[in-house]
């Protein structure tokens, strides 16, 4: 049947996509926001000498503001900071370990030590600013 061919071939193109994505949320490629639970932090921060962490949840409207920011920040500083995002619903130790009582939070680490914080849905410029301001980056 000639119509099945369009569909399988539909159907292989979203599955490598759906692999694609999923590669690059949990390698990090330069560029791109990798996700961040209670069982890799240690690890990410030993990886990753700057560091900043979006905690935010899914049911956050300020949450989904901060969203683009910081991918377009991750875009914009690959290769010097990394950024990651962490479900505070997902991971309550990392929410307990920070002290997080709003969100959206941003964590910035360097080295491995928490140098910087940022409650609330802050523009793109402000980010940006206290990104430098804790790397040294620019």
């Amino acid at each position: 049947m000639d119509g099945e061919r369009p569909l399988d071939d539909e159907l292989q193109r979203l599955r490598e996509e759906r692999l694609r994505k999923l590669e690059e949320r949990l390698t990090g490629t330069p560029g791109s926001v990798i996700e961040i639970d209670d069982g890799a932090l240690q690890k990410i921060l030993q990886e990753h000498s700057a560091l900043v962490v979006d905690v935010w949840a899914e049911w956050c409207g300020p949450c989904r503001m901060v969203a683009p920011v910081v991918e377009d920040l991750a875009r914009e500083f690959a290769g010097s900071v990394t950024f990651g995002k962490c479900n505070v619903d997902q991971n309550p130790t990392i929410a307990a370990s920070f002290s997080i009582t709003a969100i959206p939070t941003l964590l910035f680490f360097a080295n491995g030590m928490l140098v910087d914080r940022v409650v609330g849905a802050l523009p793109k410029e402000a980010i940006k600013a206290r990104v430098m301001r804790s790397f040294g980056t620019g």
